[in-house]
């Protein structure tokens, strides 16, 4: 999940139609397609489909496991992902093709100037983006889902400013009461603690069925203790970003795992740009865990 911070390498700016293609290596067969605009089908190499309803993930990570550096760090998906062109692309693609994007307060903190639209972070596709919305039935935009239970909000964030759909505690509710922007609709789905089936509720109840999560590693981690993750979608940056003295998550936070209780995935399918690996996996059949020790309380 690339995001919006200082750059490390040069932003190279291109349009769908001269992107360079991403290179497939590998792909599922049998697959119902979406029907891409040519110039994203161009720029993707193939097709794009979910079987719904689908609950997806998207991350970028460093070839040593870290997706994000550190509270110090402001929009370290950038530092990680270096802006990579086909990593931006790939995220307006996966923004495009959702119903709603699904963060946490902690996410919405870390990324201060950060808008969760297609063509935020790849406005060369934004046209086309757009024919894709409107062949898929959507909203002009999808919507913008922050999930906390305490109501800890940077309420003059401008994604907020822009309109959101807030779900929180009882609790949060009140901190919250008269502080969000009329712009934003504010849901209650539980009393000390969320637990994401009841998040996933109220966005069924809003029409959601494609459902894209753009972290972080807890709200990730409680979607797939709760078996509620389908998919994800993992740009695998070639770089080493190194851990010393500081909180670098991987992908899962606040949940263990393995041994006990292996998530299993399987691969979808496998594309590449350069050094870039793009890598689509489906989860098997979800076996429900613990709660995670660390749950939904930001």
């Amino acid at each position: 999940m690339a995001e919006d911070g200082a750059a490390r390498h040069p932003i190279v700016r291109t349009s769908p139609g001269s992107l360079e293609p991403l290179e497939l290596l590998y792909e599922e067969s049998g697959w119902t397609r979406f029907g891409l605009p040519p110039a994203l089908a161009t720029a993707y190499s193939g097709e794009l489909c979910f079987t719904l309803p689908c609950v997806y993930a998207n991350f970028v990570t460093s070839i040593d496991g870290v997706v994000a550096l550190g509270p110090e760090y402001l929009s370290s998906g950038s530092a990680i992902s270096g802006r990579e062109p086909a990593d931006r692309f790939v995220m307006g693609l996966l923004r495009a093709s959702a119903d709603a994007v699904l963060i946490g307060a902690g996410t919405l903190r870390a990324t201060p100037r950060h808008r969760w639209t297609p063509d935020h972070v790849c406005p060369e596709a934004a046209a086309d983006f757009a024919k894709l919305r409107r062949d898929l039935g959507h909203a002009t935009q999808p919507e913008l889902v922050v999930v906390t239970a305490s109501g800890d909000l940077p309420t003059e964030h401008p994604a907020l400013q822009s309109g959101a759909l807030v779900v929180t505690t009882v609790d949060g509710a009140r901190q919250l009461d008269g502080r969000l922007p009329p712009t934003c609709t504010l849901r209650t789905a539980g009393e000390g603690s969320l637990r994401m089936v009841d998040v996933l509720a109220v966005l069924q109840a809003h029409g959601h069925t494609a459902v894209l999560t753009e972290g972080g590693p807890h709200l990730v981690g409680n979607l797939i203790a709760e078996g509620l993750l389908d998919e994800l979608f993992l740009t695998t940056s070639p770089v080493l970003a190194g851990r010393a003295g500081t909180s670098r998550p991987g992908l899962v936070a606040g949940l263990e795992l393995l041994p006990t209780h292996p998530a299993w995935m399987d691969l979808i399918s496998v594309r590449r740009r350069e050094s870039y690996l793009f890598l689509r996996y489906r989860l098997r059949t979800p076996r429900v865990c613990a709660s995670p020790q660390s749950a939904l309380a930001n």
